[in-house]
């Protein structure tokens, strides 16, 4: 982790995740960041999350690391080297009071842990991507399931924009939208992230 740079994210990058909040799809990426703090490694552990700033809500994303600094033109397939499952972890009743004061999303996105992650695995190339399916369990229960097809801006799109915008090098991670079925956590909830059948990662939510 102590290598990870910048932490990009991409908001309502999946119509249906859009829709079920009641959000307008947007006409170009919309990109937030986290701080590296919010990025704790899933171990199989037990991770505290603020249990005293209203709801806790999960968000289950393909997640990408950059292995070389951006150049123009630069492809999907020469600048990903791992990938991992991660999920954006979003205090739901903060943003609510923020999104219509105008603020920015920090305090609802940017907590203590709000990034878990799985271990990175080797990319394997976008087309072959593209053919797995990604899933969040709770409590044993499929409760998310996504796969890169179903984004609005896809990965080659996502890249180029936030080189273009922000600037994208080696040791920078995208996490790439979620998919629909975003939720509630309470205390005691075990989540396990899943590429296809390969189990990435699990830990438990203890909300303090």
């Amino acid at each position: 982790m102590e290598s990870i740079r910048n932490i990009y994210c991409v908001g309502r990058n999946y119509g249906l995740h859009a829709a079920e909040l009641g959000n307008d799809v947007p006409e170009e990426p919309m990109i937030f960041i986290k701080p590296t703090h919010s990025l704790v490694g899933i171990q199989g552990q037990t991770i505290g999350l603020p249990g005293n700033r209203g709801e806790v809500h999960y968000e289950t994303e393909l997640v990408l690391h950059i292995g070389q600094d951006y150049k123009p033109g630069a492809q999907v397939d020469e600048l990903v080297d791992q990938m991992a499952l991660g999920i954006d972890l979003t205090l739901r009743d903060v943003q609510s009071v923020i999104k219509k004061k105008g603020h920015p999303w920090l305090p609802a996105k940017g907590f203590l842990n709000s990034a878990p992650i799985s271990e990175f695995r080797p990319f394997t190339g976008f087309e072959s991507v593209k053919q797995t399916e990604f899933s969040l369990r709770k409590n044993g229960e499929e409760v998310q399931r996504g796969n890169i097809n179903d984004m609005i801006f896809n990965l080659q799109v996502i890249i180029d924009y936030i080189a273009e915008h922000f600037g994208l090098g080696k040791g920078d991670i995208i996490y790439t939208g979620t998919p629909a079925g975003v939720a509630s956590l309470k205390s005691g909830d075990r989540l396990e992230l899943l590429w296809g059948e390969e189990l990435f990662g699990a830990f438990t939510v203890e909300l303090k």
